[in-house]
């Protein structure tokens, strides 16, 4: 499984394991845990959660997915904008420590930014990095302003979780530069995109079948194409699953990127962050 390093020295799996929609009905629990499982076998040790998917239902799931293989996985959670300050945030990770019934987060996360001071938000991180609750600090669905808003602080923080993938390109133009130039990994949500649309696109649909691939191999493996991007798509089903670790191995030739380049321009101007 290909790697990337995070500014501490960390290295994490490029291709990860979503979680969002997990949780949400008592009968899935055990199909999407054992989904899970499969994933970190084959290599895709980041699983990506939040307080907010299932209102923690997600977070049970990975617990039950992460039992007596905590050391294997790098756990990411991440915190409602509503509590991320102060004793809130602290009460919060506790909750979501809880529910993964583990005593530590890899990573936590701003899940987007709320009527909390981002100065408020990086204290509380700090405080609870220094408590050893927590051993990363990042934030989720924040633009270039926002990051430079952080000011010093900026170097403390891990990544920046935002949407992205061929129908969602605008962070190329400027937050992506930005990020790698730190040193900062991005973390791509959603990279088979929503709806299917871009699954049925035909230039991915073209190119999927010039390499013998998924169109959502395709969707991954171009999402991995460049350093610096860690995608974490969900998948639910053992066979999506092994199509989504196999993608880590897909390469894209200079014709497929310039057929998929025809059919999803890249930004030539800043662009509001799009999000889910």
């Amino acid at each position: 499984m290909p790697a990337v390093r995070l500014a501490d020295g960390t290295s994490v799996a490029a291709l990860g394991q979503g979680t969002w929609h997990m949780g949400e009905r008592g009968s899935d629990r055990g199909r999407e845990a054992a989904a899970l499982r499969l994933g970190l076998d084959l290599g895709m040790t980041l699983i990506d959660t939040a307080e907010m998917y299932a209102e923690g239902g997600a977070e049970e799931v990975v617990a039950e997915a992460i039992a007596g293989r905590r050391d294997e996985a790098f756990l990411v959670s991440k915190v409602y904008p509503h509590n991320a300050g102060g004793r809130k945030l602290e009460a919060a990770l506790e909750r979501s420590l809880q529910r993964l019934r583990t005593g530590h987060l890899d990573l936590y996360l701003l899940h987007w930014r709320g009527s909390i001071s981002l100065d408020d938000t990086v204290r509380a991180m700090e405080r609870m990095q220094a408590a050893g609750k927590i051993r990363r600090w990042g934030v989720s669905n924040l633009d270039v302003d926002d990051l430079e808003e952080l000011g010093p602080a900026l170097a403390g923080c891990a990544t920046d979780q935002v949407l992205y993938n061929l129908e969602n390109r605008g962070v190329e133009f400027d937050l992506l530069p930005f990020c790698r130039e730190r040193g900062m990994p991005v973390m791509a949500y959603s990279p088979v995109g929503q709806g299917g649309a871009l699954l049925r696109n035909p230039a991915v649909r073209a190119v999927a079948a010039r390499l013998g691939a998924t169109p959502a191999q395709v969707a991954l493996a171009w999402t991995l194409r460049a350093p610096g991007v860690i995608s974490i798509p969900k998948a639910a089903d053992p066979g999506h699953v092994r199509l989504n670790a196999a993608a880590a191995a897909l390469a894209l030739a200079p014709e497929d990127l310039a057929a998929l380049d025809a059919a999803f321009p890249p930004p030539k101007r800043k662009r509001s962050l799009a999000m889910l």
